[in-house]
Order: C-alpha cells, then structure tokens, then sequence
C-alpha cells in the first residue's frame, strides 16, 4: 500500500480505501456480515487505512460494523461518515431549500447518531452525503460544519457530489470551508478532470474517487445473463438493455487494452490513482479475494501515459442512476 495526503488535512491514507455502501446489508445483497468482516480486516492487514462509510448505509449498520473492526484493528485508521439528506432524496433536487435536506440541528443530530454507532469520540471526516450549489450562501451547513470542527467531533468536513455533477461543487471548494469533495471517478466518468480536479489541487482539497468500477461495470463480469438478488440495487442500475451496452463499452476497451477481463479492475483503480488531484479510491469489497487485488493495485504505480490517452476515448456520458 501507497499513502497520500487527504488533502489540507495532516491525514496520509492509503491510495485505496475501502466503500462500505456493500456492507450495509440493504441494498448490495448476496454477502453476508462475516464475509465483509473479513474482506475489511485483511484490507486492513494489507495497509488500507481508510474506510468510508454513511449513516444511510443499512440504518446504521454498515458504520456499526466499520466500528467493530476499526476498535479492534490495533493501529490508526481513518473513518469517514455521512449525514444523510433529511428528506432522503438522493441526488439533492433544484429548487429544495437547505432546511428540509441540512438544516443546523439535524447535522449535529445525524453526527451524534454516526459517533454511536461507531462507537468513537470523533469521526475524522464528515460529510454531506448530497450537494445543491443553491445552497452556497445559506449559514446552515456553514455553521453546522464549524460546529463539528470546534467540538471536536469531527476533525475535518466535506461533501459527497450528486451523481455525475462533479461541477456542483466547485463554489463550495472555492470557499475553503471543507477539507474534502467525494466524487465518481472512472474510465467510463472523466468529467471531474476538467474542471473539478485543477479546483482542489489550486485549494489543497482531497479528493476521494468513488464507483472506480461503476458499480461493476469495470470488472468485466457484467453482461446480458448477469443476475442480481430480488431487491438489490444494482437491478435497476443495469435495467433494460444497459448491461449489452456495458458488455458492448468494455469488450471495446479491452481491445483497446489488449489484456484480458481479469487485468480490468487493478486498471480501472490505477486509472484513478494516476491523477495527481486524487488522494484515494474507495471501491467496495466484500469478499477476500477482491480485498487483496484491489489493496495490491498501488504496487503497480500510475497508468503509462499512451494508456492514458487511449482510455480518454472511452468516456461514457450516461447516467445510469436515473
């Protein structure tokens, strides 16, 4: 495992992290608890310092269960949470006013709930779990976020970004009142590069890539005769024809690559690491075996810069969370 800096902070984290969205047991079906467990605690061994979890992961479980293995970890790592939007609404629609997604006491509220379940004093980073730039002048979050800061319950804030938006937030980064900005990053979701990614470098803002592997996608697993579990949310992600689109969009790159299926996931995390705005990449992992080849990625270091430039021909504008 490789380190970077969070950003301002003095945090130096692992390059990659572990999501926890697929451990919260409600909407990525199929593992089970002492799976995940073990997947995390032998990330853990491997050097994986970072964790990003949520209050609405599985009501409170998935923190509850990052909490068990951070206690018992025996040397630092760092906990990432989120508040959730009070109206539940994800992304955060136009034209909500703040109080009936963030207002000040529900943040501090939400923040309280997180530390109990993880069984901690302080959460070292704290979320927003959506964004609407709409929001930028109003003194709710502002004050909330100061509040968390000063008390010691958190040591550092951010946001998570709507789906697909990575240019919501640039008005918040240009404040300098968070540390960091959570965003999708992949082959397929470059948009961050251009505008969001030379934003936080110029404000010392960490940037935590998430879906690496859109959400399986970048695995080379998924085509026309995948299944998933009643209920699972990776049902509606791949509706309709959109898993013979996948299949058709990654046998393209794989050409493209010249390697086969099973090399795809280390490249899509290396694709992230390779940018120098990014300090980690945070893909689930609920089994052993994908929590030791994605902990072994950073050994390879960044991406050739011919693959670079090859891979830009593979973005992918869609959205897929509609």
């Amino acid at each position: 495992m490789k380190y970077r800096r969070l950003g301002r902070t003095d945090f130096e984290i692992g390059e990659v992290g572990y999501g926890a969205w697929g451990i919260g047991g409600t909407q990525w079906l199929g593992g089970t608890d002492d799976e995940s467990l073990t997947a995390l605690r032998r990330a853990i061994d491997l050097g994986l310092n970072f964790i990003d979890t949520a209050l609405a992961y599985g009501a409170g479980h998935s923190e509850q269960l990052v909490g068990q293995v951070v206690r018992d970890a025996g040397r630092r790592i760092y906990v990432a949470t989120k508040v959730p939007p009070k109206n539940l609404l994800w992304p955060a629609r136009p034209g909500i006013d703040i109080e009936e997604v963030f207002p000040y006491d529900y943040i501090l509220r939400s923040t309280e709930r997180s530390l109990k379940n993880l069984g901690v004093e302080t959460i070292d980073l704290q979320q927003l779990h959506v964004w609407n730039p709409e929001w930028i002048a109003r003194e709710e979050w502002r004050r909330a976020l100061e509040e968390l800061k000063r008390s010691g319950k958190a040591r550092a804030v951010g946001i998570s970004i709507n789906d697909h938006q990575p240019d919501s937030a640039l008005d918040i980064v240009e404040t300098g009142l968070i540390d960091t900005v959570q965003v999708i990053y992949n082959i397929f979701d470059q948009s961050p590069e251009r505008g969001l990614f030379p934003l936080a470098m110029a404000r010392d803002v960490g940037v935590i890539a998430r879906v690496p592997l859109d959400e399986g996608s970048l695995t080379g697993k998924i085509d026309e005769q995948t299944r998933f579990p009643t209920g699972d949310f990776r049902e509606g992600y791949f509706k309709g024809d959109r898993k013979k689109q996948v299949r058709e969009h990654v046998e393209s790159l794989l050409r493209d690559l010249g390697v086969e299926a099973a090399s795809l996931p280390e490249i899509a995390l290396r694709f992230c690491l390779s940018h120098p705005a990014v300090s980690t990449v945070i893909p689930g992992m609920r089994s052993l075996r994908n929590a030791e080849a994605n902990c072994a990625a950073p050994d390879r270091g960044p991406l050739p810069e011919e693959t670079l430039a090859m891979l830009r021909g593979h973005a992918w504008d869609r959205n897929f969370y509609d």
